[in-house]
């Protein structure tokens, strides 16, 4: 048996979100030129609100017009590392460094849960003492090339609690007690799933569920 917390990234360990600046991160330092096609991420942007596509497919276009549809692990690694480094530096609640410092000392195995994609989430855990990182994946070819394409599910919503549950099943891990930490109500069903749920500066939806359910508000700061 095992006591875990599980960690949302976006807005709950960091101050803001990071898929888009990753993307703009590795344009800028990669292939500038892609700059220009920023319109267009523009527009794949009003399509996602408009409901023309979904959360899953906004990635995949966007991974294709920032970064490119295949590059090899070798290229993204230090693209990866530099983004980790300054998401590190300006990126990180405070209260986040806490909690994770806290659930450690408590004997927690501590979890990351994120809709970003794990080739880069993953860093990023690592470097703030995660054990592990649940998060989007992207489809890796025969060409040993990262393509602008997920690999199952997008890791949000009802999808991340199934990948949680197929995690602690590959892992060969049985739950004891779980403690979730989570900005948003799209994570409304790990929320519940969880022993002890944590909203951590909550918007307004999640505010008033948690009031409802009786969930713990902390201000990370």
């Amino acid at each position: 048996m095992t006591d875990l917390a599980i960690y949302d990234m976006d807005r709950t360990v960091t101050r803001h979100a990071t898929y888009t600046p990753f993307l703009l991160h590795c344009a800028v330092r990669r292939a500038p030129w892609r700059l220009l096609l920023l319109p267009f991420v523009i527009l794949s942007m009003i399509a996602y609100v408009a409901k023309l596509i979904d959360r899953a497919r906004l990635k995949e276009i966007n991974h294709r017009l920032l970064l490119g549809h295949g590059r090899h692990p070798a290229e993204l690694k230090p693209l990866v590392e530099s983004f980790a480094e300054a998401t590190l530096k300006s990126n990180i609640r405070p209260g986040a460094r806490a909690a994770i410092a806290r659930d450690k000392a408590e004997g927690r195995r501590v979890v990351m849960a994120t809709a970003s994609y794990r080739f880069y989430a993953r860093e990023i855990a690592e470097r703030l003492g995660f054990d592990d990182c649940i998060g989007t994946k992207s489809i890796l070819g025969l060409d040993d090339r990262v393509h602008a394409k997920i690999h199952g599910e997008n890791c949000y919503g009802p999808a991340k609690l199934r990948m949680i549950e197929d995690w602690l099943t590959v892992a060969e891990l049985e739950r004891a007690h779980v403690r979730f930490y989570s900005d948003h109500a799209s994570d409304a069903p790990v929320f519940e799933w969880a022993d002890e749920a944590v909203a951590v500066n909550p918007h307004d939806k999640l505010k008033v569920l948690a009031a409802k359910r009786g969930w713990r508000v902390e201000d990370w700061g």
